[in-house]
C-alpha cells in the first residue's frame, strides 16, 4: 500500500460550501471526494464524523450520506461499527483498473482518429501546447498540482473527443476519476524517472498524423508506465 501524502485540512477554509442548487450532501460529497483524490485525506485515514464536521462545516447526516456514496465508488471503506476510512492505494487494484481504462481509451482513441476533423485537430494542438508548458513546470517544481492535472486531463480528453460514442466517453470519465488518485501518487513518487513531455508529444504527433496503431500503442505504454511507477513507489527502499 502507498501513503500518498500527509494529513491536511479541507479546502475552502475548512468548509464545503454548496453551490447554487446544490444540497449539503452533494457539497460534502464533492469536497470529500476532491480531497481524497488529491491526497489531502490520506490512504487509511479514519473519517470520524465529528472531526469531519469541523473540517467541512456541515452536519453529520450529509456527511454520512456522502461517505456512503464514496463507499460505493470504492474511495472510502465502510468498516461496520468502526465507521469509515479512506481506501488504501493498492497497486494490484490499479493494475486491474488500468486494464479496463486502457481498453476503453484505445477504442475511443481509434474512433476519434478516424472521425476527427479540423476542429478536433485544433483542440488537440491547443491541449498539447498547454500540457507541454505544464509538463515543463512539473519537471521544474517537482510537485504535482491541479494545473498539471487539468492540463493532462484536457489533453487526453481532446484526443478522444471525436470518437462519437457518448457511452464510451461516459465510462472513460468514470475510470479517469478513479485513476486520478493513483496517478497523482505515481507521478509524485517517480518524478525524475519519466520524461512526460516526450511521452505526451509522441502521442500527440501520432494522433495528428492519424497513425492509429502507433497512437494506441504509445497510449497503452504511457498508461502502463504510470502503473509501473506506482508499483515501484510502493516497494520498500
Amino acid at each position: 500500500m502507498i501513503d500518498a501524502g500527509s494529513e491536511t485540512t479541507a479546502p475552502f477554509g475548512g468548509r464545503s460550501r454548496p453551490k447554487d442548487g446544490q444540497t449539503q450532501t452533494e457539497a460534502a460529497y464533492q469536497a470529500l471526494r476532491a480531497d481524497i483524490i488529491r491526497g489531502n485525506r490520506r490512504p487509511g485515514e479514519r473519517l470520524r464524523i465529528e472531526r469531519l464536521r469541523n473540517l467541512y462545516g456541515t452536519g453529520p447526516t450529509p456527511l454520512r450520506e456522502a461517505l456512503q456514496r464514496l463507499s460505493s465508488e470504492r474511495l472510502v471503506l465502510a468498516e461496520g461499527q468502526r465507521g469509515f476510512s479512506v481506501a488504501p492505494l493498492d497497486p494490484a487494484e490499479f493494475a486491474d483498473i488500468n486494464i479496463a481504462r486502457t481498453s476503453i481509451e484505445k477504442e475511443a482513441l481509434r474512433l476519434s482518429l478516424q472521425r476527427g476533423g479540423d476542429d478536433w485537430e485544433a483542440r488537440v494542438v491547443a491541449a498539447a501546447y498547454r500540457l507541454a508548458k505544464e509538463d515543463a513546470a512539473l519537471a521544474a517544481s517537482k510537485e504535482v498540482g491541479d494545473r498539471w492535472e487539468r492540463a493532462n486531463a484536457e489533453f487526453h480528453t481532446a484526443l478522444v473527443s471525436a470518437c462519437g460514442s457518448s457511452w464510451l466517453l461516459h465510462i472513460r470519465e468514470g475510470l479517469h476519476d478513479v485513476c486520478e488518485r493513483y496517478r497523482r501518487a505515481s507521478v509524485y513518487s517517480r518524478m525524475g524517472a519519466r520524461d512526460l513531455h516526450t511521452e505526451h508529444a509522441e502521442i500527440s504527433d501520432a494522433a495528428l498524423a492519424r497513425d492509429i496503431e502507433t497512437a494506441c500503442s504509445l497510449t497503452e505504454r504511457h498508461f502502463a508506465l504510470t502503473a509501473d511507477s506506482l508499483r515501484a513507489g510502493s516497494e520498500p527502499e
